[in-house]
C-alpha cells in the first residue's frame, strides 16, 4: 500500500546549518534524527530582516545557538508552533527568551483519554503554552512575507499549519510528511478530523508542501490526494481483517503493518485504534466499552 504514495525521502542538507531552499525560506535541521523523526526536526526560518520561525523544535543548546547564528543580525518577530510535540514545541520559549519574539500556537486543549494509551516516542510537551492563540485564517506579516494559519486538526486536536502566500507554499508540520504516513493517535489524534483536514489542504491547491520532517513536497494536490486514498485503503484492510475473525487491533497490525518497522507498530496500534473510533462513530463497528487499543471489535450485522 505504501509504494502508491510518491514519498521523497532524499535530502540534501547539513544539520545545525541553516540553507535557502526557496526565495523567502531558511531551513535548519535539528540534530535528533529517529523513527518518528525521520532526520530530524526541520525549523523554517521565513523572509529577511525580520523573519519567521517555524516549529523551532528541541530544547537543545547546540540547536538553539545554531538557531541564533542563523538569526544573526535579523529581528525574529513571530515563533510560530505547529503543535505541541517534544519534536516541534520545546524550543520555543527559549528562542523567544533570547530574541524578544512572542510564541503563536493553538491553544484547543488536547482531547482526555477514555483508556489507557500507549505513550508515544513523540509525546506532547505538557508544559507548551503559548503568548497568542492562533485561530485559522490568521495572519501574520514582514518585509516581502505574509502567513496565513491554517486549521488541520487531525494528528493533534490543535494542529495548526502556515502557509505562506507570496510563495504558495504550506508549512504542514506533521499532518503531511514526505517521507512517511503520519501518526493519528487517540485520543488527541482524530480521524475524521485528518481526512477532513487533508481534503481542506487538497483544495487549497499548494505549490509545495514543507514539512517538518523530510525534505518539501512539489507536486502537492495528487501527493495530498493519495494520503487520502491511503487512510481509506487502510480502513477496508481493516475490515478485511475483521471478516477474516481478527477482533484485537495487535493482532490486525501484525498483517496489516508487517512490512513495517516493528518499533513503529505501537505507533500503527494508535492508527488502527484511530479507524476504529471513526468507524464505530459511522456504525459500522462495535465493541464494549470506549474503544481503546486492547479492545474487542466486531462488524455490525
Amino acid at each position: 500500500m505504501a509504494s502508491k504514495i510518491p514519498f521523497v525521502r532524499e535530502m540534501d542538507f547539513e544539520y545545525e546549518r541553516a540553507q535557502q531552499v526557496s526565495p523567502l525560506i531558511r531551513r535548519l535541521v535539528a540534530n535528533n534524527p529517529g523513527p518518528f523523526t525521520f532526520r530530524g526536526t526541520g525549523v523554517y526560518i521565513i523572509g529577511q530582516g525580520e523573519v519567521a520561525i517555524i516549529d523551532p523544535g528541541p530544547d537543545d543548546d547546540e540547536h538553539i545557538e545554531a538557531l541564533l547564528r542563523a538569526v544573526e543580525g535579523e529581528r525574529v518577530t513571530h515563533i510560530l508552533v505547529t503543535h505541541r510535540h517534544m519534536d516541534h514545541s520545546p524550543a520555543a520559549h527559549p528562542l523567544a527568551a533570547r530574541t524578544g519574539a512572542k510564541v503563536y500556537s493553538s491553544t484547543i486543549p488536547p482531547k482526555p483519554s477514555d483508556c489507557d494509551a500507549l505513550r508515544l516516542e513523540a509525546s506532547d510537551d505538557h508544559l507548551f503554552q503559548p503568548d497568542i492563540n492562533v485561530s485559522d485564517g490568521d495572519r501574520f506579516s514582514g518585509p516581502g512575507w505574509t502567513i496565513e494559519a491554517v486549521f488541520t486538526p487531525g494528528h493533534t486536536t490543535n494542529h495548526m499549519a502556515y502557509a505562506l502566500i507570496e510563495e504558495n507554499a504550506l508549512f504542514p508540520g506533521d499532518h503531511i510528511m514526505g517521507w512517511s504516513t503520519t501518526v493519528i493517535g487517540p485520543p488527541d489524534g482524530d480521524m475524521t478530523d485528518y481526512l477532513n483536514s487533508l481534503e481542506k489542504v487538497r483544495d487549497r491547491n499548494f505549490s509545495t508542501l514543507w514539512p517538518t520532517h523530510g525534505p518539501p513536497v512539489r507536486e502537492a494536490t495528487p501527493f495530498v490526494q493519495a494520503f487520502i486514498d491511503h487512510r481509506l485503503e487502510r480502513e477496508a484492510q481493516i475490515i478485511e481483517q475483521m471478516r477474516a475473525g481478527k477482533t484485537a487491533i495487535k493482532d490486525m497490525v501484525s498483517v496489516i503493518y508487517a512490512d513495517v518497522d516493528k518499533r513503529l507498530h505501537p505507533a500503527a496500534c494508535h492508527s488502527v485504534l484511530a479507524h476504529m473510533i471513526r468507524l464505530v462513530e459511522l456504525g459500522q463497528v462495535e465493541t464494549i466499552g470506549a474503544p481503546c487499543v486492547e479492545s474487542v471489535y466486531a462488524l455490525r450485522d
